[in-house]
């Protein structure tokens, strides 16, 4: 299982998150290619169903990420996303889902290097769980 490389969907909110992958990109700091990012206008329009979709889908982990509390650009939409992803991961046990992997973070859009960080964590801790199951019984 060496070779294994999760595969990462991320719901990145175009304020804050998607700026800083941005900024990430254009300062060259190097982070795995593992993250296929989704741009949301806000993390709190992350739809519960579009995470389980991305599970069901194949993915090995998947990333939420937007604005600081309290700096939300929608004014409370990270808040509703805290939640969404507190009840989320209470029930993805029910679907075959191990909690872990599923991550919110809080990342500026200053945050270049904190979003390279998070996804480098992010990838070592899913190659410590290995495959998703869902992704297990997609291959026999």
């Amino acid at each position: 299982m060496n070779d294994f490389e999760p595969a990462i969907v991320a719901f990145f909110c175009n304020w804050c998150t998607y700026t800083a992958a941005d900024l990430a990109g254009t300062s060259r700091l190097a982070y795995p290619p593992n993250v296929k990012i989704i741009r949301v206008m806000c993390s709190g329009m992350v739809d519960p169903k579009y995470v389980i979709k991305a599970f069901l889908g194949g993915a090995d982990g998947v990333l939420v990420s937007g604005c600081n509390p309290g700096d939300c650009h929608y004014i409370n939409g990270n808040y509703k996303a805290r939640r969404r992803i507190k009840l989320l991961k209470e029930i993805l046990p029910q679907f075959g889902f191990e909690p872990r992997r599923l991550r919110l973070t809080w990342i500026a859009a200053s945050d270049g290097v904190l979003l390279a960080e998070t996804v480098q964590e992010l990838v070592v801790q899913l190659k410590e769980l290995g495959p998703s199951e869902a992704k297990l019984k997609m291959v026999i």
